[in-house]
């Protein structure tokens, strides 16, 4: 009897190292999948922001609009993280004010090489979205599985920080947008 009752706590013991083992897996994959995201994220915010500060200085635009795009432009890319989100959503208010009327986007697309820089920065404009949607989604299942009492107990998130959203206003221009007026 001793001798099965041994095999039943070595058997109940393996099982539960195998799942936390499981679990911390599951979780450093998210942490691992929280670090791409990241990196695409960022990806395509200096994406946008190279976009707009050579559309800024390209001539195609007018004065104003051209300052305008390419201070916010350029503090986006100078932005401390601490400060990232709003700079970035800074450029973001900055894009819908200068294209917010359709006007203004065909007239870019009049000027010589003014098509491929209006083309290249509504897909720029775009992506933004969807990378820090990916990223935001990581996020939030990170910390779901951060929030289980058992990796809180067996300390199976180690020293990893707790995983950060990325908030930014990224509505994009009406007139640079897949579906004008959604």
């Amino acid at each position: 009897m001793t001798v099965t009752l041994i095999i039943w706590i070595a058997v109940a013991l393996v099982v539960i190292g195998v799942y936390l083992s499981w679990t911390a897996g599951r979780l450093d994959r998210l942490h691992s999948r929280i670090d791409a995201a990241r990196a695409a994220l960022d990806a395509q915010l200096l994406r946008r922001a190279s976009v707009t500060q050579e559309l800024a200085t390209s001539g195609v635009l007018d004065p104003a609009a051209s300052i305008v795009l390419y201070e916010a432009a350029h503090a986006a890319r100078q932005a401390e993280e601490d400060h990232r989100e709003v700079a970035e959503s800074e450029l973001s208010t900055a894009l819908r004010a200068v294209f917010g009327e359709p006007a203004q986007v065909e007239a870019v697309k009049e000027v010589p090489g003014g098509e491929d820089a209006a083309t290249e920065l509504a897909a720029a404009v775009r992506r933004v979205p969807m990378a820090r949607r990916f990223h935001n989604d990581s996020v939030r299942a990170a910390r779901a599985l951060r929030r289980h009492r058992t990796v809180r107990l067996f300390r199976l998130a180690g020293h990893a920080p707790f995983p950060l959203a990325f908030e930014m206003d990224d509505a994009p221009p009406v007139a640079l947008a897949d579906r004008p007026g959604t």
